[in-house]
């Protein structure tokens, strides 16, 4: 997993969204074992205690669980998984449009905006499945 981390928020948070947007693509299937505490601080650069906080909101949110011996786990929730997917993009979507509305854009040039990029990436409602 690629770590990115920006000054804007606290470092858990971030943690926190980054192995969420690991579980709902798919780079942590449900059921599988997630690496140890440890691991992922290391690989991530980050504090052990930091990790293990951002893992502790995981685990109260539902995301993953533990098994007293084997570790934390990622639900088998594929209901959980989708309400974490559609909570990750209406954040990006409420940021996305929050920094457009400071540009001064309105509704309608932005969706015009949304519109013209994704024709111009060949993501049209046929290509994307939308």
């Amino acid at each position: 997993m690629r770590w990115q981390f920006s000054n804007e928020l606290p470092i858990y948070s971030q943690l926190i969204e980054q192995i969420k947007v690991g579980v709902v693509s798919g780079m942590f299937p449900p059921g599988e074992r997630l690496p140890s505490v440890r691991d992922l601080a290391t690989e991530a650069g980050v504090n052990p205690n930091t990790m293990q906080r951002a893992m502790t909101e995981l685990e109260r949110d539902g995301l993953v669980y533990s098994q007293r011996t084997a570790g934390r786990f990622v639900t088998e929730d594929k209901v959980m998984i989708e309400n974490a997917k559609r909570d990750l993009a209406q954040h990006h979507i409420h940021a996305f449009l929050a920094a457009m509305f400071r540009l001064g854009f309105q509704r309608d040039e932005i969706a015009s905006l949304l519109q013209q990029q994704t024709q111009e990436e060949g993501l049209s409602n046929v290509d994307s499945g939308m």
